[in-house]
């Protein structure tokens, strides 16, 4: 047999329907990583993949992939996971891996540290909004070119919340699929009680805000497990965990659509300080209920300073000797 004819024989296989009368069709999806620097984010990913690898700090944007059978005998469905390093000093990259041909199947997870309070919320904000610019922008092209996968992808960001639950006019969902992962709960957890919750609170509302699911991992094998079952939904389509954590003495795991404004409760602030707050809408009003308890990093410092070209995890002797040259 020539290639053709090994290619020809695989998709008739594909498209024919095997032994139940029914079509197998391999489930595809993409999930881009993205968070603080040193956040945890190479760590989640290969517990996801069940790899026994030591991660390494991510330059720029990095690619990996994983496979999982749903039954015996069926092709295998792809996840493709793609990470992005350096915080958000190289906010660009994100077009890269977001495309008009796989919007429909993807999904973002946000890891932020926990341990860094300084740095979360601005972190968040910036990633979050390059993200949503993004992908509203192939949402504009879309109506014009396909008019019914934009109308799909609109309609399904409403899906995690029911049409009568309360808060259903007052959020504004992230156009495609989020997780949110509050990273290095063992040192979190460390933390004044008071603090730990103005944290959660906030991450809590904001996850609510955007329609995100939310969860508070760490190393601990059980922790990562349920980090796992979020990721896993996304990437394989596995079932959704109903379980619910909202109690803030402990690590949170509130799947997408599972918490209330009324349950969340106000801003943790008094009520003098919160008339005091110029808002426009309730996220800004929180971000400056958090600032002013934990006063944010400006985002130059989050900016990665280092050269990564200097960087000895990625050493070339040829293209070092080039580039030496081309200096001089």
């Amino acid at each position: 047999d020539t290639l053709w004819d090994l290619a020809i024989a695989e998709v008739e296989k594909r498209e024919n329907p095997d032994d139940d009368g029914k079509r197998v069709e391999v489930w595809e999806k993409s999930i881009l990583f993205m968070g603080n620097k040193n956040g945890g984010k190479t760590t989640i990913i290969l517990r996801c993949l069940e790899r026994e690898e030591i991660s390494k700090p991510t330059l720029a944007l990095e690619y990996t992939f994983g496979r999982r059978a749903r039954r015996h005998n069926t092709p295998k469905d792809i996840a493709h996971f793609w990470e992005l390093g350096g915080g958000t000093s190289l906010l660009e990259l994100i077009r890269i891996p977001i495309s008009s041909n796989n919007i429909r199947s993807f999904a973002v997870v946000l890891v932020l540290d926990l341990s860094k309070p300084n740095e979360l919320w601005t972190t968040m904000e910036k990633l979050l909004q390059v993200t949503r610019n993004h992908v509203n922008k192939i949402l504009t092209k879309l109506e014009k070119t396909n008019p019914e996968v934009a109308t799909e992808i609109k309609q399904r960001m409403w899906n995690s919340l029911q049409r009568d639950h309360p808060d259903y006019e007052l959020i504004d969902p992230f156009p495609i699929p989020l997780v949110i992962i509050g990273s290095k709960y063992d040192i979190f957890h460390e933390f004044d009680s008071e603090m730990r919750k103005i944290i959660s609170k906030t991450l809590r509302f904001v996850s609510h805000y955007y329609g995100a699911s939310l969860v508070f991992t760490s190393k601990s094998e059980a922790l990562l497990l349920k980090a796992r079952v979020l990721i896993n939904h996304l990437a394989f389509g596995y079932d959704k965990s109903k379980s619910v954590s909202v109690d803030h003495s402990k690590p949170l795991f509130i799947p997408a659509g599972l918490d209330s404004l009324s349950q969340i409760g106000p801003p943790p602030a008094s009520d003098s300080d919160i008339g005091k707050m110029r808002a426009n809408t309730p996220l800004e009003l929180w971000k400056k209920v958090f600032e002013k308890t934990f006063p944010p990093k400006s985002f130059c410092d989050l900016q990665d300073t280092k050269d990564p070209a200097q960087d000895l995890q990625y050493i070339e002797y040829e293209v070092d000797i080039m580039r030496a040259q081309k200096n001089q």
